[in-house]
């Protein structure tokens, strides 16, 4: 039987979580995927090894996703069929400026975490707003509309707006639910 492998990078500082207390967050890694994870601690490399590609796709979903700032426990609800992971890259949006970096990434988090906190309540996602990035864990149609929130706020939409946007899709959301659409 072949044995496929996927490398990927992750931060130094986020190693230690990736492993867990003993090794705890790693072992359930590869007993839910089946595969398994050699880390290079000093580097930062992750490497994934496995039989079944799937495994070894929602593994490395699930290492990025620690490696982008989630706790280990969101992370894991990766191995939940109908969720998905997401990450935007903020340079996209504010070019190689330190400034505008920080500037956005202010405008995703808000005033004490407010905004963060209103997208994942209103959409039913993790946001992890991480180094360039913002990344989203939930069911896939909950992380789109997430996405589309943030998008919005990237490209200059103010709060309010995206508020009621996400309330409006919130309600179509629960329609739908309601009449089994």
């Amino acid at each position: 039987m072949e044995v496929f492998q996927h490398e990927i990078k992750i931060p130094k500082e986020r190693i230690a979580v990736l492993i867990g207390k003993k090794g705890e967050t790693k072992q359930e890694i590869e007993t839910a995927t089946l595969t398994q994870l050699i880390i290079d601690s000093k580097e930062g490399d992750v490497t994934i090894r496995g039989r079944d590609g799937m495994g070894i796709y929602t593994s490395k979903e699930i290492v990025t996703a620690i490696g982008r700032g989630f706790n280990p426990e969101i992370a894991l609800l990766l191995l939940k069929v109908d969720y998905s992971f997401e990450a935007i890259n903020l340079t996209d949006v504010s070019g190689k400026s330190k400034e505008s970096l920080l500037r956005i990434k202010g405008r995703v988090i808000g005033k004490d975490g407010k905004t963060r906190e209103i997208i994942q309540q209103m959409t039913n996602t993790y946001v992890s707003v991480f180094g360039k990035t913002v990344c989203l864990i939930g069911e896939t149609s909950s992380v789109q509309f997430a996405h589309r929130a943030i998008e919005m706020l990237l490209k200059g939409s103010t709060h309010a707006t995206v508020y009621k946007w996400l309330e409006k899709q919130r309600k179509t959301m629960k329609r739908r639910e309601m009449t089994g659409e």
